[in-house]
């Protein structure tokens, strides 16, 4: 059985849209430096669906559905120097980082907007609402289908 995520990214560094212009449609999720976050990374199974977050947007939103093509390895940026995301204390026998690769799926319908998310009681409880500053996040099955049916509905006001 598969489970769900939830991945940001802030639009203007690397967007929904991004993605969907990769070759393959696909790229490495690399860069996490928290290690709940990079737990959840760890915990992704190749076919499990992720939502595509879009944060520090006008609005903050969940804008895509991806997959995982290919479970947690070594994120080799941790190790570079030259790189924004080196960490010194990172080895390369015993890695503290990693990264998956992701695939698009699709563009929601419409986006779902953060606002619209803590206004609605079913999501109460999601990662996203009680941890707002994790950048990977599990997904209750409930939590996805009811995201999926908002974005098929019309904005709420």
């Amino acid at each position: 059985m598969s489970s769900h995520w939830l991945v940001k990214s802030e639009p203007d560094v690397f967007s929904f849209d991004d993605l969907l212009a990769s070759p393959k449609k696909t790229t490495f999720w690399d860069g996490v430096r928290n290690f709940t976050a990079r737990n959840n990374l760890q915990a992704m199974k190749k076919g499990d669906r992720v939502f595509f977050y879009h944060s520090n947007a006008k609005p903050s939103a969940v804008v895509g559905i991806a997959e995982v093509v290919r479970e947690a390895y070594p994120d080799p940026t941790a190790l570079d120097p030259k790189h924004d995301h080196f960490d010194p204390k990172s080895d390369a026998d015993d890695p503290t980082w990693f990264m998956v690769d992701i695939k698009a799926v699709e563009k929601l319908p419409r986006p779902v907007s953060l606002d619209e998310i803590k206004k609605t009681k079913a999501l109460a409880n999601m990662a996203l609402v009680r941890l707002g500053r994790l950048s990977v996040s599990p997904v209750a099955a409930a939590e996805w289908a009811t995201i999926l049916e908002m974005a098929q509905s019309t904005a709420r006001a």
